[in-house]
This record gives structure tokens, C-alpha cells and sequence, in this order.
């Protein structure tokens, strides 16, 4: 059995060589990438988010590449084509950069949503169709997109299909006043990359991720998590609730949390965690809620305090 604890650990460790003051942001994105689930991370720039990316795929000792996401770029560029071989009279196939482990989605709302459109398949089914066949993906296979939220200029909002397909979604934030001082004595004019090392696999992340499926979840904790869903079907102030993909998207993401924290069992507690990151940007406001400045995140806050918690005994409530 693989220790998903210990495994996580050396990764946020490992990352946060070069991503200062971040372990909380750092072990919500481990725990994404373990639970087979898609990252966006919306913040200013500046802030870190592609230096992170870069810095945990070579951690992982995975491959991944990197698309600059602009307005004339084009689905085949994402996704590859096939092309004409004259000396051998067939097509060939040019595989695009979406074939890796760690695909890097920067500034995604910069691209039309046709093109936006082209990372659908490969997110949901981790496989591209072109012209007609169906290749899949390397496992692990993780979309790790970034998005300034506050320029609009040239930027194609990500439609609601597209959101609910990214497991979580993060805002890095500002560091404190230490740790930026920390980060400018330590990293000096350039990203220190290279003293980064690998600290697991692409064939351990799989076995881990394959593992999961074994982390204990009752009934009572299941309910727990479908009472909350459930609740934001029906909250005045959302026109749009979180669909069942939300909701396997929260109990895949719960049994991951549980195993980092070393438990092979999910408790409440997991799924209070995580409901934010998971759920918030899968809900959308009614313009009233959006006029008197409720936010998704506020919404989700009182659902939880609303929502009566599960009590068990131990071994027995838990299945431990």
C-alpha cells in the first residue's frame, strides 16, 4: 500500500522550496492532483501561479507542457492534427501539447470558447478525438489553468460546462511582509528550478490514485455530503446549484483529504474543508445576490452552519 500521507507530504515539501508561505494552497492542489481532479487557479499576476505549476509537475517527476492561451489560438493547437505525408502518401498524425502528464493552461480566458471547447473531452474522458480516432491521454493526465479575474479586455469568460470540470479552483494571494522577504533573499534574480527534485513518480501517483477508492466513506458522512449539495439546488440566492459532478467531485476530493491526513475514513470535517474549493465556482448568483455583493463562498459558509453535522461512535460510525 502506498503511503498517500508520507507521499503528499514530500510533495508540498518539496514545492514549497520555491513557492514560499503557500502549504495550505499547495496541499489543496496535491490533493487534486492524487484525486485525478483539474486545477484553476484565478489571482493576479505576479503572484506565483505559473512558477507553482512548473514547480509541482517537477516535483512529481512528471512531463508537462505549456500553452499560452490568446485569441487567435486555434483547437488543433491544443489538441494536434493530422496531416498529409506526401512520401508516404498517408496522414500523419501530430500529437498537440495536451498529450503530457501536467498540461499548463495559461491566462485559459484568453482564448474563444471554441478553442476553450477543445480541453472538454480531454479533462472529462482524458482522450482526444481527431478527425474521427480517439487517443487517450498519458495517466497521470492533470489541466492545471490560470485566469486574471480582474482584466476583461480580450478574455472569454470559461462557460459553466467548462468550470464544472475543474475540481477546485484557488486564489494564491499576496504573501505576507516575511515571506516576501524570505522569497527575495532566497530565490534571487531567477526561479531556482533545477533545485528541485523529483520526490515521487507517474507510476506511484497512479497506484496511489488507485488506492483511493479503498478510503472509507458512511452513510452518514455520504448524506452529510448530499444535504449540502442539495442545498444550494435550492438557496434563493443561486440560479444555478452544484450538479452531481460536484457532488462526485466532493466525495473523490473527501476520501483524498482523509488519506493525506493519514485516516483511512472520511469525517465531516473533510468535506467542510473542501466544499469551498470544489463547490464555490460551480454556483452561480442570481443578479440580486450579485447587487448586494453575496458571494458564492458566503453562501456555502451558512449552508454548512445551517446544515445539522453527523455524530458517530468511533470505529463503528466510521468504519475505521
Amino acid at each position: 500500500m502506498t503511503d498517500i500521507a508520507a507521499l503528499a507530504d514530500r510533495l508540498t515539501a518539496e514545492t514549497a522550496k520555491i513557492i514560499y508561505g503557500k502549504n495550505d494552497r499547495i496541499r489543496l492542489i496535491v490533493m487534486a492532483v492524487l484525486a485525478q481532479g483539474h486545477i484553476l487557479l484565478e489571482d493576479l499576476p505576479g503572484v506565483g501561479k505559473t512558477t507553482l505549476v512548473k514547480t509541482l509537475s517537477l516535483a512529481a517527476g512528471c512531463e508537462s507542457r505549456r500553452i499560452q492561451f490568446v485569441p487567435d489560438l486555434l483547437p488543433a493547437d491544443i489538441t494536434g492534427m493530422s496531416i498529409y505525408d506526401r512520401n508516404t502518401g498517408n496522414f500523419k498524425r501530430l500529437p498537440g501539447p495536451v498529450f503530457t502528464n501536467m498540461l499548463l493552461a495559461d491566462e485559459i480566458n484568453r482564448a474563444v470558447p471554441r478553442t476553450q471547447s477543445a480541453l472538454l473531452e480531454a479533462m472529462e474522458e482524458r482522450q482526444v478525438t481527431i478527425d474521427g480516432e480517439t487517443t487517450p491521454l498519458p495517466a497521470p493526465f492533470v489541466v492545471m489553468a490560470t485566469q486574471n479575474p480582474v482584466e476583461s479586455e480580450s478574455t472569454f469568460p470559461l462557460p459553466a460546462a467548462q468550470m464544472d470540470r475543474f475540481l477546485i479552483r484557488l486564489s494564491m494571494g499576496y504573501p505576507s511582509a516575511q515571506e516576501e522577504r524570505q522569497m527575495l533573499f532566497s530565490l534571487g534574480e531567477g526561479i531556482p528550478f533545477d533545485t528541485v527534485q523529483p520526490v515521487t513518480s507517474p507510476e506511484e501517483l497512479i497506484q496511489a490514485q488507485k488506492e483511493l477508492a479503498h478510503i472509507h466513506v458512511s452513510e452518514a458522512v455520504a448524506d452529510y455530503l448530499i444535504t449540502l449539495v442539495s442545498a444550494t439546488r435550492n438557496h434563493p440566492q443561486l440560479r444555478m446549484g452544484a450538479s452531481p459532478r460536484a457532488s462526485r467531485a466532493l466525495f473523490g476530493a473527501a476520501r483524498t483529504w482523509a488519506a493525506m491526513e493519514g485516516r483511512d475514513f472520511v469525517i465531516p470535517d473533510d468535506i467542510q474543508a473542501l466544499a469551498e474549493p470544489v463547490l464555490a465556482h460551480r454556483l452561480l448568483l442570481t443578479g440580486q445576490a450579485r447587487l448586494e455583493g453575496v458571494t458564492a463562498a458566503s453562501i456555502l459558509a451558512q449552508i454548512i452552519k445551517e446544515t445539522p453535522v453527523p455524530h458517530g461512535n468511533g470505529e463503528e460510525f466510521y468504519g475505521a
